[in-house]
């Protein structure tokens, strides 16, 4: 994790990091040799197993992964309509075959498979499309807000996202009006964060900010993420928590702040009138 303070301590770092993610993944059932096969791309409403298998470069199933946030892979689930969120983890068997459950609702899916193959350089996040078959309701986009309800819980969205630059997102959980001190390890932090692109799902890789057990980083109310838009537009945000045994997902809509000054000195004077406010209002 020392990599993400390191890029949170000058510019020239946050560039470098802002660099490794601008790119959206997700975009593509293949990629780099590696290709996401699911047994059915058409599937009925209501609980469904889901079967697939991931193939190398080889054209065989990939058996061997290199654990990201303890598994070996992350399967995301999401209405085109950015509904229906889901993040589960499936069970593979000895021949590479994975399995999970899902309830769907009628409508036109993304899923996507966040893997790490060992002998491959990095992640890989592999989209393909599903469609549910029965009367599909669309839902519109939910309103750009700072805060997500569930139930008696309340998250409230700090810092700006923005494109092709790292910028610090911070959660913080509140039941009942009361901060949240003792959220519980989840995938090796106290949050996981999912960002999605409004328009063609374009899947950002967040990374925590520090993790349980390092000696610095508390059990709540506040979590953090570095993240970096590729571009300017519309997101899809997805907290997954725990607290008392049960993991929660709080949702966000948001909407990408201009530059900051210091990351696009090249637009002159009139670009750096327009930046400086726009540093001042991110800075609350």
């Amino acid at each position: 994790m020392t990599n993400h303070h390191a890029a949170h301590a000058g510019h020239t770092d946050h560039s470098a990091h802002a660099g490794h993610g601008t790119q959206a993944g997700g975009l593509s059932v293949s990629e780099g040799g590696y290709t996401l096969e699911l047994d059915a791309t058409v599937l009925g409403a209501g609980p469904q197993t889901i079967t697939f298998r991931v193939t190398g470069p080889d054209g065989h199933p990939v058996t061997e992964f290199v654990p990201e946030h303890e598994k070996e892979l992350h399967f995301i689930a999401v209405r085109r309509d950015t509904s229906g969120f889901q993040h589960v983890h499936p069970v593979r068997d000895e021949k590479g075959v994975w399995t999970t459950e899902l309830p769907l609702t009628p409508g036109d899916w993304r899923f996507f498979t966040d893997i790490h193959p060992a002998g491959h350089t990095g992640t890989l996040t592999l989209g393909a499309d599903v469609a549910v078959a029965g009367a599909y309701d669309p839902r519109p986009l939910p309103e750009a807000t700072g805060i997500a309800r569930l139930g008696d819980y309340a998250v409230t969205l700090d810092g700006s996202l923005r494109a092709g630059e790292a910028s610090e997102l911070t959660l913080t959980v509140s039941r009942d009006g009361r901060p949240v001190t003792d959220l519980e390890p989840y995938l090796a932090a106290y949050g996981h964060l999912v960002a999605l692109r409004v328009g063609d799902l374009g899947y950002l890789h967040v990374h925590p900010e520090g993790a349980p057990g390092d000696g610095v980083t508390a059990p709540g109310p506040e979590i953090s993420f570095m993240a970096v838009a590729p571009s300017a537009g519309t997101y899809r945000l997805y907290l997954d928590f725990q607290h008392e045994g049960v993991v929660r997902t709080a949702e966000f809509t948001v909407r990408t702040a201009p530059k900051t000054a210091d990351a696009a000195p090249e637009h002159g004077d009139h670009g750096h009138h327009g930046h400086h406010d726009a540093h001042a209002h991110a800075h609350h």
